[in-house]
């Protein structure tokens, strides 16, 4: 990808114009963590007990191929339950062999649903290959893990097949989605049911395959007595428009009134495009809202994940590691990149007393594009809420250490995807260790003005071929002024248009001349409100 190389000029321009500087709440630091043997892993499933961690499922290599052969083969599936224990550094594992067929094939899966409640991991659906079936499928099952039980009798060499129970639902055929409580009931959110070989060119193409988004929240009861698991499902929610999402972060907050809630940030793809969606879901306990007044620009697949909320200020902070976003900053400018890259961007959304919504660039960044399929996993005994939410509050001053974040992948590129025969990039092995710093001396984050802005700008394509499409919102009567720029400072274009009526716009404008170009900046201004994006040329 071009190296975009800006003069002093735009960046004072765009820093003043489109990014402010905030004193932060608290400040994050990352420091590698090495525990020697630990396997690489992304996409899987986790839960915990006394300090230890016990990982199913996800895969052992990197970006899935593109070629239906290739993609999601045997090869790279995960058939070990391992167990880590990051404080002695020590790892065990054991393989799923022992356990009944429809079990090991669901535990080997990718993109399960999961959650821990008490002693029991629950795992919902996921992808993978299916022996009995001879093909991918997406499973059909809930299996219940005994993480105490099935720790001990790993670590001592003893047979785990008695502590995992399985049963079957269509309701939970489903992969890619999030699984979360709130307060009794459990909430399955998005994802989809794909049965069959993933293919680029389609359902239609090759061997064919089966997609079908759930668009859904499904909301259950689950009742557990440790032998008999009963599932009550109760009316949830469907829009084909607004939770048509997969692969994305589901994080429990606490909302402004006090009570628990989750809220969907980003996730793909638009019905009407293969773009990550940039608003952003919240759910109660008995409804959801779309939340069209914040524009989520970092962090769009799923990622490692911290909640964080400030009691005292009725503030709910939701800390984003890496992953793949289709924007990304270059010496203050945001690039946005309609490929959706591999970023190294670290970025805090915050929710304040009112409900706003905003997004911060945090001064630190991964150490690699690294983050997309990772987990965060926080220490246990840190203050937290009933529904996982960190206490920043019962935090004491200076440094805590938190947490780690494990595995993901690790790309060698941004854009990877078109030239992927496997060696661009792996699963990570790579332990980070998190760190909170409260009530910093010097902690600044930067917020991305345009992320609670009302223009809503979207330019494409982008990489762009010389035709340039701008859409956009306008909330008041103005005037419009969009200029480009080459980097180096010259105006090539300005277009203007007087009284622009409230409403959704589209502009569309063709400029052969900027092929020559490796890049240009575009301006956008109103009597209210201002954005800027680098465009790639292609």
């Amino acid at each position: 990808m071009y190296s975009l190389k800006i003069l002093a000029f735009f960046f004072i321009l765009l820093n003043g114009a489109y990014f402010h500087s905030q004193t932060s709440p608290f400040n994050i630091s990352i420091e590698p963590y090495k525990i020697e043997g630990l396997g690489g892993i992304q996409s899987y499933a986790f839960g915990q007990h006394d300090g230890k961690w016990l990982i199913v499922g996800g895969r052992l290599d990197g970006l899935h191929r593109r070629q239906p052969f290739a993609s999601f083969d045997l090869a790279g599936h995960n058939n070990l339950i391992f167990i880590v224990d990051p404080v002695n550094r020590q790892k065990w594992s054991a393989p799923l062999t022992t356990l009944p067929r429809s079990i090991q094939e669901q535990l080997q899966a990718t993109n399960m649903e999961f959650y821990q409640q008490n002693n029991y991991l629950y795992l919902i659906g996921g992808y993978g290959y299916s022996e009995t079936l001879g093909d991918h499928t997406t499973f059909a099952n809930l299996s219940a893990i005994d993480v105490p039980a099935v720790m001990e009798a790993i670590i001592n060499g003893r047979d785990f097949a008695t502590y995992i129970r399985q049963i079957k639902d269509s309701l939970f055929q489903v992969t890619g989605g999030r699984l979360e409580k709130i307060e009794d009931y459990f909430h399955l959110v998005g994802g989809q049911k794909f049965m069959g070989r993933y293919n680029p060119m389609g359902p239609t193409h090759g061997p064919g395959f089966i997609q079908e988004y759930t668009n859904q929240i499904r909301k259950f009861k689950l009742i557990d007595n440790g032998t008999i698991i009963t599932i009550n499902h109760l009316p949830g929610f469907t829009d084909a428009q607004n939770l048509h999402r997969r692969d994305y972060n589901l994080v429990p907050q606490m909302m402004p009134d006090g009570k628990f809630g989750l809220t969907a940030f980003s996730g793909v793809f638009q019905l009407q495009s293969d773009l990550p969606y940039l608003n952003c879901v919240n759910i109660d306990a008995n409804s959801y809202a779309v939340n069209n007044n914040f524009t989520q620009y970092y962090n769009h697949y799923h990622c490692a994940n911290i909640p964080i909320f400030s009691a005292s200020k009725n503030e709910m902070h939701t800390i984003f590691f890496g992953g793949i976003a289709q924007y990304y900053d270059s010496s203050g400018i945001l690039v946005q990149d309609n490929n959706v890259p591999f970023v190294k961007t670290i970025a805090r959304v915050t929710r304040t007393s009112d409900g706003s919504m905003a997004e911060y660039k945090l001064p630190v960044e991964l150490p690699e594009l690294l983050g997309a399929g990772s987990e965060f996993i926080p220490l246990e005994h840190l203050s937290r809420y009933e529904n996982g939410v960190l206490k920043l509050d019962e935090l004491p001053d200076g440094t805590s250490h938190i947490g780690y974040i494990f595995g993901g992948i690790n790309s060698t590129a941004a854009n990877i995807f078109w030239v992927n025969d496997g060696s661009q990039s792996v699963a990570s092995s790579q332990l980070l260790k998190v760190n909170l710093i409260k009530n910093p001396n010097t902690a600044i984050d930067e917020l991305n003005k345009p992320s609670n802005g009302s223009l809503k700008l979207m330019v494409y394509p982008n990489p762009s071929n010389g035709i340039l499409n701008l859409q956009f919102q306008i909330i008041k009567n103005t005037d419009i002024h969009i200029s480009l720029w080459t980097l180096d400072g010259l105006k090539i274009d300005e277009f203007k248009s007087m009284n622009v009526e409230i409403g959704q716009h589209y502009v569309e404008k063709e400029y052969p001349d900027l092929m020559k170009q490796k890049a240009f900046l575009l301006k956008f201004e109103t009597s209210y409100e201002k954005d800027a994006r680098v465009i790639l040329i292609e």
